[in-house]
């Protein structure tokens, strides 16, 4: 892909640093849970940026965590548990991304070549696990899984020709999906 150039489905043009470097496959996309678009700072930001990078003060760098205390974490997020309505909803909302099953709109059969697969399911729990207890809930809510959808399904889900064609981007079809419940 050259600059300015989007990834399939995403909306975003590629950066330029990334000019000559190649997109990952599907395959290699779908291993990663959420796919986080960071645009560009705010003038304020960049210039509490560029201040704080060009002299010669060297900040200290501090851990936040231990390793042991991120993996007792990832244990308490994985020990929280999930009601079957929502475990129904992650499955079902994933299940109607993919354009040859049944649940599928006519817009989905058209818009889109390749549905989420289970690893979607999966990671629309864990990212619900995540925000209920970030909030101090102790188990997630259909809101929480439709709070992470967009992170956890733009990148899995791969927009047809059609879809391309019209200007459709894979996020505004997770939008849709969610609106149709």
């Amino acid at each position: 892909m050259e600059a300015g150039k989007t990834f399939p489905g995403d909306g975003y043009p590629k950066p330029i640093e990334q000019e000559g470097t190649y997109p990952l496959p599907e395959a290699q996309l779908d291993r990663f849970m959420f796919y986080i678009t960071i645009g560009y700072p705010s003038y304020d930001e960049e210039l509490k940026i560029v201040q704080s990078t060009t002299g010669l003060d060297v900040p200290e760098i501090k851990p936040q965590l231990s390793a042991e205390q991120i993996v007792a974490l990832q244990a308490a997020i994985r020990s929280l548990p999930v009601s079957d309505h929502v475990l129904k909803y992650a499955v079902e909302l994933v299940r109607r991304s993919r354009p040859n099953t049944e649940d599928a709109d006519a817009e989905i059969k058209k818009w889109v070549s390749w549905g989420a697969g289970p690893r979607a399911s999966q990671y629309l729990i864990m990212g619900a696990k995540a925000v209920a207890a970030m909030d101090g809930r102790l188990s997630p809510a259909e809101e929480d899984v439709r709070q992470v959808a967009h992170i956890v399904l733009r990148h899995r889900i791969l927009v047809s020709f059609a879809a391309e064609a019209e200007g459709i981007t894979s996020s505004q079809i997770v939008t849709q999906l969610l609106e149709r419940r």
